[in-house]
């Protein structure tokens, strides 16, 4: 290594082990983001020792086995910094583990892999992408996400371990390691889940929050100047100060503290040097582009570095790896030994854990799902789903979940069941308080844990959690969101509570289930289906208002909801005219078919709760439900109109909004709006006409 007195920047390097590895992350990642001509290289450098202390000296990993149940979670909540990730997976030896579930015999990255940063179809996407990359543990691209996955991760550790942990049989013990920006502090969602995370005293969460100070307009003076730490003692965590983020002996202390901690969740304030070692160190320059290929050299040269592209010492990789695997292969080879004796003791818990660590259901679990007897006045479809979820989780103890302060409104308490709070990590119903965003994002690192989780809010706060809806579709995992007051049928809130284009904005969502049920049935049939795939994220949209639960000796059966879109009724011949409709509108167009059949019309009802598994089907199914022939269609939704064009054609109706709604009881709405059997039954009349 270059001596002291000759480096240009005064940087001290003693050429140690250490050095050299810590050194070889911050150079594999300027030289990733350079050859990319796109990326972040200030953070990395700045987090390389972090990173190391972090993985070397503490994290319970075994490379061997990255998806070992008891593994120490790392959570790059500053995911612009993807390369300070992937450098320490290619450090440590991570192996590749398939689609299949087993083991590909490659590494899960290579140092060709990070030479293909942010190329198409690399592993070294711009963010971590669960799923994409092995050892990406949650997708996070937009800020504050990876903070909240990570007390989710947090609870989910903290409920297993109270439902499985026997005496002498410590199963679940791990810890939660995140990394956060300035950038994750200003966001509100980080505020909403450190705020939970200390009500919780989840002792086992951990955030390093770099506090270098930059973003990319410049100096967070611009527009940011508390005191986070203050900020996160008043949340009621452990926090404490490293000066210098060069100074490992500081981080060792600190992360030894962390792991002493039991009563609260520990914030370390790392003050870092973004770009620690460049030209551009300290600038909003190193943050968000390439240091330029004269500035690297200048890097290099004051670490002492060969000017090589992507260089990696003799025995670096060797040692690091090492460093993990000796501490995270034995800890889990001996938690392999310690599971096959709790099998022999504790059969019953031991064959539960095998079906939630594998996504899979225990036999006769919808045994319980109520039918419902036929009934005019009938149910709110919200009622519905809270009788329908409480069966459920009778025989799948691990479906857990609440709301943001609206469960006796979203109906998704568990009768009978104890919260789960600081004083009981073992219960079954989740206050997410007045936090939409944030039980959102806890709501994906519980699923990311394996955990069936579940939140629920009104539709109209959707807006307010839209972003980890999206990402538990992007990561493909089996969160299931239940929006209630689904529609103008919220009355006398009026438009500030009454969604519109909310069911477009959910079905806009590639790969998110959005199913609106028409009846208690249907709900009972969407909530079976959602169940039994445990990759594909789900919207229930229910209602606040009774629906009329229908006579499916007279209609169809509910069963036709796993398909997406069903005939309910009139499938015996070709129909004239064609309603097709959702949730608390399909009674309505059931009411109009009867009355077109009485004036002699040749109608169909089609039920169509979910667009995304009606778009599954084959083409021949879909053309028994909506023959090309009938051009006479009317779509009848209490929503807006967007998407709707794509059933009924350019030639057929619509009955649904085209502006908010009003504040009004909800039959005044229905006739200022249109929702009434008569006006259905008019414009399907005008529809045949018009398409005679």
């Amino acid at each position: 290594m270059t001596d002291i007195a000759t480096s240009p920047t005064g940087i001290h390097e003693d050429g140690s082990p250490e050095r050299l590895q810590i050194d070889t992350i911050r150079t594999l990642s300027m030289d990733a983001v350079q050859k990319a001509n796109s990326g972040h290289p200030g953070t990395p450098m700045a987090l390389a020792p972090v990173g190391w202390t972090i993985w070397t000296q503490f994290l319970r990993y075994d490379p061997a086995h990255a998806d070992w149940p008891n593994r120490d979670r790392f959570v790059l909540s500053v995911g612009h910094a993807s390369m300070l990730l992937y450098s320490l997976l290619y450090l440590a030896g991570v192996e590749e583990i398939g689609a299949d579930g087993e083991k590909s015999g490659k590494p899960a990255m290579s140092l060709d892999d990070i030479k293909q940063f942010r190329q198409l179809s690399s592993k070294t996407p711009g963010h971590p992408e669960y799923r994409h990359t092995t050892g990406v543990e949650t997708t996070t691209g937009p800020l504050g996400a990876g903070c909240g996955n990570s007390v989710g991760m947090a609870i989910a550790e903290r409920w297993l371990a109270a439902r499985y942990n026997r005496p002498g049989f410590a199963l679940f013990d791990h810890d939660v390691y995140t990394l956060c920006g300035d950038g994750d502090m200003m966001e509100g969602v980080s505020a909403e889940a450190a705020s939970l995370a200390g009500h919780l005293k989840l002792s086992n969460l951990c955030w390093l929050y770099d506090s270098n100070h930059i973003s990319i307009e410049g100096g967070t003076e611009l527009a940011f100047d508390e005191d986070v730490g203050k900020r996160f003692e008043a949340y009621g965590w452990n926090v404490i100060h490293v000066d210098d983020a060069n100074d490992i002996g500081a981080l060792k202390a600190a992360l030894q503290s962390f792991r002493d901690e039991q009563e609260r969740p520990t914030f370390i304030v790392v003050h870092s040097v973004i770009g620690w070692g460049s030209p551009r160190a300290g600038s909003e320059k190193a943050h968000g582009e390439p240091l330029g290929a004269e500035n690297i050299a200048k890097t290099k040269e004051a670490y002492g570095w060969p000017q090589e592209d992507f260089f990696v010492p003799e025995g670096v990789k060797e040692a690091f790896g090492k460093s993990v695997a000796d501490r995270g292969g034995a800890l889990r080879d001996e938690w392999v030994a310690l599971f096959e004796k709790y099998r022999g003791e504790h059969p019953e818990l031991a064959g539960e854990l095998d079906l939630l660590l594998k996504d899979e259901l225990p036999d006769g679990w919808d045994s319980d799902i109520p039918v419902f007897e036929a009934d005019e006045k009938g149910v709110a479809s919200r009622d519905a789903g809270g009788k329908v979820l409480n069966a459920i989780v009778k025989n799948v103890p691990w479906l857990l979940g609440g709301s943001a302060d609206l469960a006796p409104s979203t109906k998704t308490d568990i009768k009978g069941a104890p919260s789960f709070e600081a004083s009981n990590y073992g219960g079954t119903n989740f206050h997410f308080g007045v936090r939409e965003h944030a039980m959102g994002a806890v709501v994906n690192g519980m699923s990311l844990s394996h955990i069936r989780a579940y939140g629920s809010t009104f539709l109209v706060f959707l807006d307010y959690m839209r972003a980890p809806v999206r990402l538990s579709a992007i990561m493909e995992i089996g969160a299931v969101w239940v929006f209630t007051h689904d529609s103008i049928g919220v009355g006398e809130d009026g438009p500030t509570h009454q969604p519109i284009e909310h069911l477009a904005t959910l079905r806009a969502i590639p790969g998110l289930d959005t199913i609106r049920p028409g009846d208690a049935n249907e709900v009972a049939a969407a909530w079976r289906a959602v169940m039994k795939d445990a990759s594909t994220p789900a919207a229930l949209v229910l209602s606040r208002q009774a629906l009329p639960t229908l006579d499916r000796t007279k209609y169809a059966s509910a069963d036709g909801v796993e398909k997406g879109g069903y005939v309910l009724a009139g499938g015996e011949e070709t129909p004239d005219v064609i309603l097709i409709a959702t949730g608390s509108e399909v009674s309505l167009a059931v009411q109009a078919y009867e009355k077109l059949v009485a004036d002699g019309v040749k109608a169909r009802v089609v039920s169509l709760p979910s667009w995304y598994r009606y778009e599954l089907q084959d083409a021949a199914y879909k053309e028994s439900v909506l023959p090309k022939a009938v051009k006479a269609r009317v779509a009848i939704e209490m929503a807006g109109s967007l998407g709707w064009d794509r059933y009924v054609g350019y030639e057929g109706r619509q009955v649904t909004m085209s502006t908010f709604g009003a504040s009004a009881p909800l039959a005044k709405l229905q006739d200022k709006f249109g929702f009434t059997v008569d006006n259905v039954v008019k414009v399907a009349k005008e529809s045949i006409e018009q398409t005679r």
